[in-house]
């Protein structure tokens, strides 16, 4: 596959060119060893095209994760405790689980609610996510995986790959990806809406196509 445009929110792209040269690289690696027609293997069973082959979105996360962990890059968990009270989630982000639980019971809070996130690769303080799904779940990546990764003090920085609009297409007609998978274009625009600071993490985001 191939990078077609990228996008760098609050320095995400400088601070990988400067601070992790070879971090970025791999990355451009990855991308450019995934073989998308491989992965022309799901039949639509959408009523305006159905029986047409798309192209495949685990098909495409599995040789991502191939690719990806064959450089070493390994899934993440950030664990933490739930508060809905500002003040103390400020105080916590950045303890250890067993602190986060201890400040919690020393403020009353009897029986603490623990949960995680989990990010697809992470090294060397970076993190990144692949999306062929929804609008939904790039959203989600965007405005609490990476920021809740970031805020924690794990990463430096989260990178997302999408791919361009130009992917559903097929050129001699009809779509390529099944509707509703959110592209490059769109998610950008989200951010740029959202204004320069929101959400406050440093991003990359990365379009690509076959």
């Amino acid at each position: 596959m191939k990078i077609i445009e990228t996008y760098s929110h609050l320095n995400g792209e400088e601070y990988l060119l400067v601070q992790r040269p070879q971090i970025y690289q791999e990355i451009k690696d990855v991308i450019a060893d995934v073989d998308a027609v491989k992965c022309l293997t799901k039949k639509s069973k959408e009523k305006t095209m159905r029986g047409k082959r798309l192209f495949s979105p685990p098909a495409l996360n599995k040789e991502f994760d191939r690719y990806f962990e064959k450089r070493k890059w390994a899934e993440s968990r950030y664990r933490y405790y739930v508060t809905t009270n500002r003040k103390y989630a400020e105080e916590i982000v950045k303890l250890s689980l067993k602190e986060q639980k201890e400040f919690l019971l020393n403020k009353g809070i009897v029986d603490p609610i623990q949960s995680y996130k989990q990010t697809d690769f992470v090294k060397d303080r970076v993190a990144v996510e692949v999306q062929f799904g929804k609008y939904a779940f790039v959203a989600f990546d965007l405005f609490v995986k990476h920021l809740l990764f970031y805020s924690g003090d794990v990463i430096n920085v989260g990178v997302e790959i999408l791919p361009m609009k130009s992917m559903a297409t097929d050129p001699k007609g009809g779509r390529l990806l099944s509707t509703g998978i959110a592209y490059f274009e769109g998610e950008v625009y989200n951010i740029i809406r959202h204004g320069r600071s929101s959400p406050p993490v440093p991003l990359l985001i990365i379009g690509i196509a076959p």
